[in-house]
């Protein structure tokens, strides 16, 4: 057993270099390849900043409907007033997100059953 260890330290090496070349093969793939179909498809871009962008005014909806309570259990974790508010925000962002889902899937189901 003693033996095979070198052998497993010495692939230890040249293992962890050919994950480093893949990890940043699948980086640039995961980053270039939306880059280019915004290129090739400016119209998905704008649909894909609306989305964004009606994210953003849905978390400011939310942020401003969060409360800033924090008990005592949640002091003695070192959770303070403007950490409250932003995991109550993202709670309420969060039920928000899944009640439009919920809705859009059943009207999707709906619209195939009355259409197919």
């Amino acid at each position: 057993m003693e033996e095979s260890a070198p052998l497993i330290e010495s692939l230890v090496g040249p293992g962890l270099i050919v994950c480093y070349i893949f990890f940043g093969i699948a980086f640039l793939a995961s980053v270039g390849m939306p880059i280019l179909q915004a290129i090739k498809n400016p119209q998905g871009l704008v649909k894909a900043l609306i989305g964004i962008v009606g994210l953003v005014v849905l978390f400011g909806v939310s942020y401003a409907l969060s409360g800033s309570e924090v008990t005592a259990k949640a002091a003695s974790l070192g959770i303070n007033e403007a950490s409250s508010r932003m995991i109550g925000a993202g709670m309420i962002l969060f039920y928000i997100v899944l009640i439009i889902s919920a809705l859009l899937a059943v009207y999707s189901l709906i619209k195939d059953i009355i259409s197919g």
